[in-house]
């Protein structure tokens, strides 16, 4: 060989093997091939083993799939029985079409001219008759397509029909469970995906049940085919006798007929039991011989009707004296069962009374409490299925999901109870079983109000807004579209009880943010941020020390929705302030672009009113306390009173000018006028300068 040629590798037949044991192990390529194996069964002929070997398959899939159905605790457990049943019967049908090919056109050869399986089904059920054959087979096609293929379809129907027809129902259930606090958002999740799966497969097996039954009439019609078009191939083309034609091909039809309807007849079995099990929990045994089993007086009237028949002319007694005595058994064995059940169930009963009479409660229930809880008024129950569609439940779900997107908060459940002590259109809502705030609604009616703060000249009743005090009239809802024109706020009923469960969860966030929610926010940190936890808790401050920080934040209403970066800040202030007050400034520090930008005007700009060096002297001297300890305000009442009389002054004249300013201050000084603002203007935010962000544009409106 010339130099530099390349010689030629042999063939290495392991990669291949490799390569199809690798495809194999993929499902998804296996199913492919499959199907694909069953359609080319359909274009090309096949083999006699290879027909043995595939009708044998059949045959255990479908004894797989009926024992299955038989062992499956709810139907869903097998939501794919619609694919499978397509699968099956194409499985069934390619084959019925193979062996077509190989009867019609090796059937002058012999009865095993289609393969060994169809011959020994052939000569199993002839018992060498043909005549016998074909009233079999037509019976257990007649048994097949008339009774259980048409009953399981019908019930597929119906139970298509009813479970779509109460998936609204279903659905508003489970909203109402959610909003009641009964559940939480994974388990509704969770019902709502078996709710859509639940409908999904009845409207699958509705569509399905027809495959079964068209399955049974190609079957027929393919077996009428191969004996007519059998004895004409065999007695026109091959010469054979007309008996000797149609034993042969009756034998070969027959035969293909009973294996191809034998898993035929499984499989609609098995559709059958899917579909009639309905809501019945457990399998199909469980089902079915713990409700036969458990009427006493059923089983003895069987037993009676047995002995009975027993002694008539001709009957074999010995039998139906022991059927009656089974019966009768079984009939004992239930009812001292039940007797003994019903004992101990009295004894469990006197048990509970026992214990109820004591007077001793469990401690448990006695300090159960609601964190949020709304008491309706019975006139007011309607608005938590509200026709239209303005449902309570789905408004506060979104509050819900708009205070956790917006804070970082998770708002507990709401507890929803009517109350009848209260007003019919009375409503009261509770912070910890502790009254927060009330008021009345007025259902059917408009909740009308004028942003300017002046009075509604429209017909209705005139009241206020709950959650802020606003002049307001409740008004018929044909006068929305004048109200709407004159530049007033209209809102519906759900509506005003939401906002006003808004405003007093902003006001009591702090409060709400218990030791559980905070180890569960901590939790719930992306895995990227866990180890700034790991090196922050408990080594340089504890979960609760974090939790004082974040309710110190949610007081002033300030998202705590970017934890890592308030994490971060804990991590710097814990190297030089020991105070929960001092982290916490610095933690605001952190936050200086969030903040900014919530109080920054709809014009770009931070509207400011400053505190003046003379105040902030006034403060700064006012503090008292060492440098390690939390610092208290002790200034005089008369400077105090002087203070909060410029601050009304100088802040109304900001909002009739339509500006919502900020109050700036030192940092030193920033908590201790806080404290002082939240008692008589809680709306006024209070920053340091510390707070301001580079890229925030300034606007100065004034000076206290």
């Amino acid at each position: 060989m010339a130099e530099g040629s390349s010689t030629a590798r042999p063939f290495d037949g392991t990669k291949i093997v490799n390569v199809s044991f690798d495809m194999l192990k993929r499902g998804d390529l296996s199913l492919a091939l499959g199907i694909m194996a069953i359609i080319s069964v359909l274009l090309f002929p096949i083999p006699t083993f290879l027909l043995d070997l595939s009708l044998g398959t059949s045959i255990t899939i479908s004894v797989l799939i009926l024992m299955t159905a038989l062992f499956i605790e709810r139907p869903l457990q097998l939501s794919t029985f619609p694919t499978i049943l397509l699968i099956s019967t194409m499985l069934r049908l390619s084959l019925n079409l193979a062996s077509t090919k190989l009867i019609l056109t090796s059937g002058h050869e012999g009865t095993a001219a289609a393969g060994h399986v169809i011959e020994a089904f052939g000569n199993f059920v002839m018992q060498g008759n043909f005549i016998i054959g074909i009233i079999v087979f037509s019976i257990l096609v007649i048994v097949n397509f008339v009774v259980i293929t048409k009953g399981s379809g019908r019930i597929a129907e119906v139970s298509a029909r009813f479970t779509l027809d109460a998936m609204p129902g279903k659905q508003m259930a489970i909203d109402a469970d959610l909003s009641a606090g009964l559940i939480n958002e994974r388990e509704a999740r969770e019902r709502r995906k078996n709710l859509e799966a639940e409908a999904n497969f009845y409207g699958a097996m509705d569509g399905a049940s027809k495959f079964v039954r068209g399955d049974a009439v190609a079957g027929l019609l393919i077996t009428v085919i191969n004996v007519v078009g059998g004895m004409v191939i065999g007695v026109g083309q091959h010469g054979m006798g007309f008996m000797d034609a149609g034993h042969t091909y009756t034998l070969l039809t027959i035969g293909d007929g009973l294996v191809t309807q034998l898993p035929a007849l499984l499989v609609s079995t098995a559709a059958g039991l899917m579909v009639s099990k309905a809501g019945v929990e457990g399998s199909a045994d469980k089902a079915l011989f713990s409700q036969l089993s458990d009427y006493p007086q059923a089983l003895g009237m069987s037993s009676f009707i047995m002995g009975a028949m027993a002694f008539l002319p001709g009957i074999p007694t010995l039998i139906f004296l022991s059927l009656a005595a089974s019966a009768g058994g079984l009939a004992y064995a239930t009812a001292q069962r039940k007797e003994n059940a019903r004992e101990a169930a009295a004894a469990d009963a006197a048990e509970a009374d026992k214990e109820a009479s004591s007077g001793e409660e469990p401690i448990s229930s006695a300090l159960a409490m609601d964190y949020l809880k709304v008491e309706l008024g019975y006139g007011l129950l309607p608005l938590i299925n509200d026709a239209k569609g303005h449902r309570l439940t789905d408004q506060i779900k979104a509050l819900r999901r708009q205070v956790a997107s917006e804070m970082g908060f998770v708002m507990p459940s709401v507890r929803i109870i009517d109350n009848m002590q209260l007003g019919s259109n009375d409503y009261v809502i509770r912070v910890k079983e502790v009254q927060a705030g009330k008021g009345d609604l007025q259902p059917g009616h408009l909740l009308v109000m004028d942003p300017r703060g002046g009075q509604i000249d429209l017909p209705g009743r005139p009241t206020r807004e709950p959650a802020f005090g606003l002049p307001a009239a409740w008004v018929e809802e044909r006068l929305r579209d004048d109200a709407t024109f004159r530049g007033f706020t209209v809102v519906d009923p759900p509506t005003v009880l939401t906002t006003h469960l808004t405003e007093i969860l902003k006001e009591n966030m702090s409060e709400l943010l218990s030791y559980a929610e905070t180890k569960k926010l901590l939790d719930d940190l992306p895995v990227e941020h866990k180890k700034l936890v790991d090196d922050l808790i408990p080594s340089q401050i504890t979960v609760t020390g974090v939790q004082r920080i974040l309710q110190s934040l949610l007081a002033e209403r300030i998202s705590i929705r970017d934890l890592p970066t308030i994490l971060e800040g804990i991590a710097e202030a814990t190297s030089r302030s020991t105070t929960t007050l001092q982290m916490t400034e610095h933690v605001r520090t952190r936050l200086a672009r969030q903040i900014s930008s919530v109080n920054t005007s709809h014009a770009g700009y931070l509207p400011l009113i400053a505190l003046s060096p003379a105040w902030e002297h006034a403060f700064a001297e006012a503090l008292i306390g060492g440098p390690n300890e939390e610092k208290q305000l002790a200034l005089a009442p008369s400077k105090l009173q002087e203070f909060i009389q410029q601050v009304r002054t100088r802040f109304d004249a900001a909002a009739n000018e339509g500006e919502m300013p900020v109050l700036l201050t030192s940092p030193t000084v920033r908590p201790y006028v806080r404290s002082i603002i939240e008692r008589f203007r809680p709306q006024t935010f209070v920053m340091s300068q510390n707070e301001i962000h580079p890229s925030a544009r300034l606007r100065t409106l004034g000076q206290i």
